[in-house]
């Protein structure tokens, strides 16, 4: 029998050795990285289509738009998929209802709600977390929107402008400061893209230092 949880939240001596980078060692990290990203990218899709995300969503007549790093090719290290899907109306039943669903996928280990309708977000966040081939863990993020909020339309329209300003200089920068990101930091993709794309940032001691003279806070409005 298949066993989940989900959980209702109601409001995230000393050796120095001095290593000279050559350009043969840059591109040879570079192409690591770019076929890293691509793996990742590849086993993201597996699991979008595993879990049969947008099949579920439309049993409501939701409009279900994937979003975020996965849909901009941009996704690295830290395993998130993004949806945001769109009613006329939030009904908390109709949206448990889907959850129901995708919980019969024996790959889901965890759902996570929390209840933003009475807030100017307008929204049901949903978290679950699929465990792949590997065992390793995939957070997908699923906003369920009321159509007209405030927010309505923003993560797509980030999206598609990333993806009509990027270039393989600025991809590649992007993926190398999410790669050299440590794994215990979680950094809002925006920020990133901010930083490379308007910025001009390329290397990670740099994007450190941006980060301390742009701080953000709350939900990030940037669209290049």
């Amino acid at each position: 029998m298949q066993l989940f949880e989900i959980k209702l939240l109601l409001f995230p001596i000393f050796v120095i050795n001095c290593v000279c980078s050559t350009s043969l060692d840059i591109d040879y990290n570079m192409k690591t990285v770019l076929e890293l990203a691509d793996k990742i990218q590849e086993r993201a899709r597996e699991i979008i289509k595993d879990a049969d995300i947008k099949t579920i969503w439309s049993s409501i007549n939701a409009e279900v738009y994937l979003v975020g790093s996965v849909e901009t090719g941009l996704l690295m290290k830290h395993k998130d998929i993004d949806f945001h899907i769109y009613s006329d109306e939030l009904n908390l039943q109709e949206s448990f209802s889907v959850m129901a669903q995708l919980a019969e996928n024996t790959n889901i280990k965890k759902i996570e709600c929390v209840n933003l309708i009475n807030t100017e977000e307008e929204c049901i966040e949903w978290h679950a977390w699929y465990e792949d081939k590997n065992q390793e863990l995939w957070q997908i993020d699923m906003i369920h929107i009321r159509c007209g909020s405030l927010f309505d339309g923003y993560a797509e329209r980030l999206a598609e402008r990333i993806s009509e300003v990027l270039t393989s200089e600025t991809r590649q920068a992007i993926l190398q400061l999410k790669y050299d990101t440590p794994d215990d930091v979680k950094i809002p993709g925006v920020e990133y893209y901010m930083a490379v794309i308007r910025d001009g940032i390329r290397n990670y001691a740099d994007f450190i230092g941006w980060r301390k003279n742009n701080p953000q806070t709350g939900i990030i409005h940037w669209i290049p």
